[in-house]
């Protein structure tokens, strides 16, 4: 996970109806993530050839207030993965922003260090992000900004101005690796608008790799002015998320 902070007037075009931004000591994220997906299933399903892939991701971080409590969520930019049948289900079914290009994926362990890097086609260029981290887990810290990013629970997509999708995303609390250092060679405007040009050169504010764990999508609801709600199906699966420090 590289995490940057941004002008947040950047993103009100893409915050969804009904959710306002989050910050961490009065700072705005956005995270580009790099993780695997394992023996996913929907609808309790495991799709031939689609149950093991890699995913890119560029997101930032909101809350909905209901009932009496925040809700902290994320709200993708894009997501980027190697199959054009997960992209046409995502887009079709929970009405996500997906991708579909070549990515490369590695992870290797050598003398207590661990290397993992994704790489990405865009436009016949690819992307890196690559970080190293030390080969020992350590819990997160409440209050800290490792603790912000991790542990947002809903997801919430912009359907149309009125419109808000919302889904619960359940996992344990995740453990980190420390990173040693890390390598981020991203094309943001040509992977992401001009909106986030800005960001190629710009050094992330922090970059964590993180060890993933079993997650489920819970059904989702459908959100709009009278706050009226329609079901979609569940996804799940175990997720081996690398968060990187600027990979």
């Amino acid at each position: 996970m590289a995490n940057y902070t941004i002008n947040p007037d950047v993103l009100q075009q893409y915050l969804p109806a009904g959710t306002e931004l989050d910050s961490w000591n009065n700072k705005h994220y956005i995270s580009l993530i790099g993780f695997q997906f394992r023996n996913t299933r929907v609808l309790g399903i495991r799709v031939p050839y689609h149950v093991h892939f890699d995913e890119i991701n560029l997101r930032f971080y909101v809350k909905r207030f209901e009932n009496g409590q925040w809700k902290r969520g994320v709200v993708f930019i894009k997501e980027i993965v190697p199959k054009k049948a997960i992209t046409l289900i995502a887009n079709s079914l929970y009405k996500e922003h997906y991708s579909t290009a070549p990515i490369k994926h590695t992870n290797k362990l050598d003398a207590e260090i661990r290397t993992v890097s994704y790489e990405w086609q865009n436009k016949s260029k690819w992307n890196t992000i690559a970080v190293n981290a030390y080969d020992f887990r350590s819990e997160i810290d409440p209050d800290t900004e490792i603790d912000f990013i991790t542990e947002h629970y809903f997801g919430y997509t912009r359907y149309t101005k009125e419109v808000t999708f919302e889904y619960e995303v359940t996992h344990p609390r995740w453990h980190y690796y420390p990173v040693k250092n890390y390598r981020i060679n991203v094309d943001f405007e040509s992977n992401y608008g001009t909106a986030f040009k800005a960001l190629t050169n710009q050094q992330p504010e922090s970059v964590f790799f993180v060890e993933g764990s079993d997650i489920t999508v819970k059904n989702k609801k459908k959100l709009n002015h009278e706050l009226q709600h329609s079901r979609l199906p569940v996804l799940s699966g175990d997720h081996d998320l690398h968060h990187r420090q600027d990979w």
